[in-house]
């Protein structure tokens, strides 16, 4: 019994770590609803997820080599790979977030503003956002359960970590979705943390099937390197914010002068 609550303990912390990337979309994807139901969706969202990710951890369990067996496999000069449901949900969802992550940052470069805000105007269903909230936890959920299971195989201890770090999550999806609704800046960074994101999944996806291109293996980026470029990003952000507050600083200087 001591040795489960110690391996529940490290699985929570595991939960919340690998768990970050999935609160940043859910924050981000809550924000096209309608203001008044932001905090209802990202908590239906999150509490359908944790029911779901109990039930993908049963059938992990019971049929991991499913998972594991090949449902593509080609071999040319040009392309080979050797595919599985793990790593085609991985795929998948690399392309969509990385899809997502494009479409609003070019959302807001555009160069028409009434379209812009148009565009902004037009907000999700809440059941919409709700579905893909829970789809997109599901693709997130099969790195943190595989980790999960690496740790212990006790079903009552994966589902309990399951369910006190979703609990902790909706607590922190409202936290992360206001700071971001006070500092609008931080959404871009926001974006670009989630385009780096889908690009990970899709490593690892292309990892996990091992695909080849022109003879070169894909190989998986650790998440070693994700936290180094989340950290260099947000250095970048910090300082770049401060130096434009300097140049308008001294801008105001100037014209207070003249």
């Amino acid at each position: 019994m001591v040795e489960n609550i110690l391996t529940l303990g490290m699985l929570i912390m595991l939960q919340a770590v690998l768990g970050f990337d999935n609160l940043l979309y859910i924050s981000l994807e809550s924000k096209k609803v309608k203001p008044e139901e932001q905090k209802r969706v990202r908590a239906i969202g999150i509490g359908l997820a944790i029911v779901l990710r109990i039930i993908l951890l049963f059938a992990l369990i019971s049929l991991i080599q499913y998972f594991q067996d090949p449902i593509l496999v080609l071999h040319s000069a040009l392309f080979e790979t050797s595919m599985n449901v793990h790593s085609l949900i991985f795929l998948l969802g690399g392309i969509f977030i990385i899809y997502t992550a494009v479409k609003e940052i070019w959302h807001m470069m555009a160069l028409d503003t009434d379209q812009h805000l148009s565009q902004n105007t037009q907000k999700k269903s809440a059941g919409s956002a709700i579905a893909m909230i829970v789809l997109m936890n599901l693709v997130f959920s099969f790195d943190s359960i595989l980790s999960a299971m690496a740790l212990t195989e006790v079903f009552w201890v994966l589902a309990t970590a399951i369910i006190i770090s979703g609990v902790l999550m909706i607590w922190l999806s409202d936290h992360v979705a206001n700071f971001l609704q006070k500092n609008r800046m931080y959404e871009v960074l926001g974006l670009f943390v989630l385009f780096i994101v889908g690009i990970m999944l899709i490593s690892e996806g292309g990892h996990l099937a091992h695909m080849s291109i022109l003879g070169n293996p894909i190989t998986q980026m650790s998440k070693t390197t994700f936290y180094f470029i989340l950290f260099i990003l947000v250095i970048i952000d910090v300082v770049q914010g401060r130096y434009q507050k300097k140049i308008a600083q001294e801008l105001e200087k100037n014209e207070t002068l003249s």
